[in-house]
């Protein structure tokens, strides 16, 4: 079993695992849709408009976890003690259907599963994922770790943490299994297991998502076969990042069907900036980074400014809301060529990777609205501070050396530059940074420390890590 020596660090209360999912209030008591809570408050999926619901464990972690997001920081002490008996009727549900086998428990879908984006995906009841196993655990962990759960449920549910981590240390030799080792040595957590131990879809999103169990677990209970673990799976992530990667695209769901997942990407960059958190390593900082400006999140608008002079602008084929679908694709249906005598700008709706080309804005009103303009420095781009990256620990820049000038900005959250510095050093120098994000349309870090400390330098100005800056 390969690893390369990833440490877990303790993290702050806000940067720990699904800290950032939390369960809207008017979604805590869910009676009707596709899956909604029964009337004992536990989440269940009902098919079709079944009335019958099914277990679903995946559902019932991240419904937990989320109402356990909801519970740390929610003022209201009545709805604070909803959301704990929320995520409690989750973690009993799960306790009270577990099979155990192979010294371990484990948490079955009781449904028929076939994904049709997938051939192979294609499951008879009853059938089990790793991702649902690491979930649990969190579920089970992060519920031990709360004061107002009376002292013996705390216990009975580091109980159900410790025979669910069993479940991620059973390899691929009997059924039910969740966890293999490829011919090259790297772990996996299936969050599809295949009906032969040791097949399956090889899925990105479902193993990171196992692994924040063992985080929760090993930084709870000090397991070291848990911390080794978690250190071989994302001695795992790093070595297939290349294949998870569609560069200047959306990334692939799954290694064994290489289809490009839009509404995956952005989990993606989410889960990967969070193994930046778990371990301090720079590794899947620039794994993240580039997945940002592979993609970048469509959901970023604003003002888009033009520098006097010609632009081109374009239509595409796309859906209505301006997001890519495979059905419309991104084909060009007209441009035009306009000219402004001075500076300019247009308020945007949109800013996305345009398929196989760069980044566009789309225009939002005035006379070409429903056009899209190109970003490109400094002729037109998005303004303000987006898409901001926060890096734990802070990571170093070096400036190159050869007395190179290079200006670093002082710019407000809606992108007005109040302050330029233009430096240059006879040597590399370095400095400190811990966050990066798109500031008027370029990647750029920002300065924690010196003489610079607050400015922003261009990424493509300056190295990170000893490695190569994205930008």
């Amino acid at each position: 079993m390969n690893r390369a020596g990833y440490r877990l660090v303790d993290l702050p209360d806000s940067m720990r695992p699904w800290r950032d999912r939390p369960v809207r209030w008017e979604n805590a008591s869910l009676t009707t849709g596709t899956y909604h809570l029964d009337a004992g408050g536990v989440y269940l999926y009902y098919p079709d408009g079944a009335t019958t619901g099914y277990d679903h464990p995946v559902g019932q972690c991240q419904f937990g976890l989320g109402c356990l997001a909801s519970y740390r920081t929610e003022p209201d002490p009545a709805r604070r003690d909803v959301f704990l008996t929320r995520a409690r009727a989750q973690a009993d549900r799960l306790i009270g259907q577990h099979v155990e086998a192979r010294g371990a428990w484990w948490y079955r879908y009781p449904f028929d599963y076939a994904n049709p984006a997938h051939p192979g995906v294609d499951y008879e009841a009853p059938w089990y994922s790793g991702m649902a196993q690491g979930e649990a655990l969190s579920l089970f962990v992060q519920l031990a770790q709360v004061d107002a759960v009376p002292a013996a449920d705390r216990d009975r549910y580091l109980e159900a943490a410790d025979m669910t981590f069993a479940s991620l240390q059973a390899l691929d030799d009997g059924i039910p299994w969740a966890v293999n080792i490829d011919s090259a040595g790297y772990l996996w957590i299936q969050e599809y297991p295949g009906p032969a131990p040791g097949s399956g879809d090889y899925t990105y999103n479902g193993m990171i998502f196992a692994m924040f169990g063992l985080y929760d677990y090993a930084t709870l209970t000090g397991s070291q076969p848990a911390a080794d673990l978690y250190d071989a799976c994302a001695t795992t992530i790093a070595r297939y990042y290349p294949l998870l990667r569609n560069t200047r695209w959306h990334s692939y769901y799954c290694q064994a069907h290489r289809v490009p997942a839009p509404t995956y990407h952005q989990h993606h960059i989410r889960l990967l900036l969070q193994l930046h958190w778990h371990t301090g390593s720079p590794d899947f900082a620039d794994m993240t980074d580039r997945l940002v400006d592979d993609y970048p999140a469509p959901g970023v608008a604003g003002t888009v400014a033009f520098e006097a002079g010609q632009h081109t602008l374009y239509r595409f084929d796309t859906a209505a809301s301006g997001a890519w679908t495979a059905s419309t694709g991104d084909i060009e249906l007209a441009r035009q060529t306009v000219t402004f005598s001075r500076d300019t700008s247009a308020p945007a709706s949109m800013r996305r990777r345009i398929q196989g080309r760069g980044i566009y804005d789309r225009i939002s009103d005035g006379p070409y609205t429903d056009w899209w303009v190109g970003e490109s420095w400094s002729t037109a781009y998005l303004r303000g501070v987006h898409l901001t990256t926060i890096y734990r620990p802070p990571r170093t820049l070096t400036f190159p050396g050869g007395n190179v000038p290079i200006a670093a900005y002082r710019v407000t959250d809606d992108g007005t530059v109040t302050s330029i510095k233009t430096v240059a050093f006879p040597s590399p120098s370095n400095a400190p940074t811990d966050r990066r994000a798109v500031v008027n349309g370029r990647a750029m870090f920002q300065i924690t420390a010196g003489g610079l400390t607050g400015y922003w330098v261009p990424a493509s100005a300056v190295t990170i890590d000893s490695a190569p800056a994205v930008g």
